[in-house]
């Protein structure tokens, strides 16, 4: 079900800034499509971009959350809409470059068929275990010791938990086996009892468990450690062949391939601006995200490489597209 949430729109103007004189654009309502169902951190950022743009080109930017088929329902709708600036997407690291590989027939071409503006935040990730696991060390020892007979949680295959791990393994020679649960609570309730060994989380979830001392905070993927998980060291300091590695998670803006540059310019400056605020920032930190490199060049470049790595992650593991 499409469902459609009311952003602030932005007081009357005066004349005297010619930019937002008039709003955004010709008077018209401009749809940001959120591919997941309303609540969490991704509304969080849909409230960032939709008021920041109000606040910056002036009209009104709604929400329009459009969930399922992993993202690709609400892409395919962008995709398929005038290249107008009136329907745009908050993409995701799923939509552009884990679907292709774990949805049949997307219906839509992750490069071609959109304008990419610009990233704009990086999920924080987090390799957690049983407290019984305290150092990515000893888990590597213990998978290289016994392999295949150690497991890992995700929420799902081809899901950014799973790819993570999948690299995880890639670069330190290991084995595991992998445990997919319908979403992210149960596989961390079963790291914490001890039937599933490791995984990656999300930091949201897993930091209370951490700082109880219920789950051990191994690494976070990235050159620098996370604001909201302080004392778990970086993938770069813990070594073990994972320097390099990052996080698999980001969002995005999109719009229709075809939009005219000027609207892409503006979209594309407002969107960043509205990242960068110290309210913005703190929030962001709070829910463990990265600031992210802005504009369009650094976003097409992540899209490709991940492109080519995940491919590669997923097929050495068995996974073709379902559905």
């Amino acid at each position: 079900m499409i469902t459609r949430r009311l952003a602030l729109a932005a007081p009357a103007l005066l004349p005297a800034a010619p930019l937002r004189a008039q709003a955004w654009p010709g008077g018209q309502t401009v749809s940001l499509v959120m591919p997941y169902s309303p609540g969490g951190s991704t509304d969080v950022l849909g409230r960032i971009l939709t008021q920041g743009l109000a606040e910056r080109l002036g009209g009104t930017f709604i929400l329009e959350h459009r969930p399922g088929a992993t993202t690709t329902l609400g892409a395919r709708h962008v995709a398929r809409a005038r290249p107008d600036g009136l329907t745009l997407l908050l993409g995701t690291v799923a939509t552009f470059t884990l679907a292709p590989f774990a949805v049949r027939n997307i219906g839509y071409d992750p490069v071609a068929d959109f304008e990419h503006l610009t990233m704009l935040a990086e999920t924080g990730f987090v390799l957690v275990a049983h407290p019984r696991t305290p150092s990515v060390p000893a888990l590597v020892e213990a998978a290289r010791a016994r392999p295949g007979a150690l497991s890992y949680a995700t929420w799902g295959v081809g899901s950014t938990a799973h790819v993570l791990m999948l690299d995880f393994c890639r670069r330190t020679g290991t084995e595991m086996l992998h445990v997919p649960f319908n979403g992210s609570p149960p596989a961390l309730t079963e790291t914490i009892a001890g039937r599933t060994d490791a995984m990656f989380s999300v930091v949201a979830p897993a930091r209370a468990q951490i700082e109880a001392g219920r789950l051990a905070g191994l690494a976070v993927p990235g050159p620098a450690r996370l604001a909201a998980l302080p004392q778990v060291p970086t993938v770069e300091e813990v070594g073990a062949g994972l320097a390099g590695m990052r996080s698999a998670g980001w969002f995005s803006l999109q719009a229709p391939a075809g939009t005219p540059p000027a609207i892409l310019a503006r979209l594309t400056e407002a969107a960043v601006a509205s990242f960068r605020t110290p309210e913005a920032l703190q929030r962001l930190a709070e829910m463990g995200f990265h600031e992210t490199p802005p504009g369009p060049a650094p976003l097409r470049a992540r899209i490709a490489e991940e492109l080519a790595l995940h491919r590669d992650l997923l097929a050495r593991a068995g996974v073709r597209p379902e559905g």
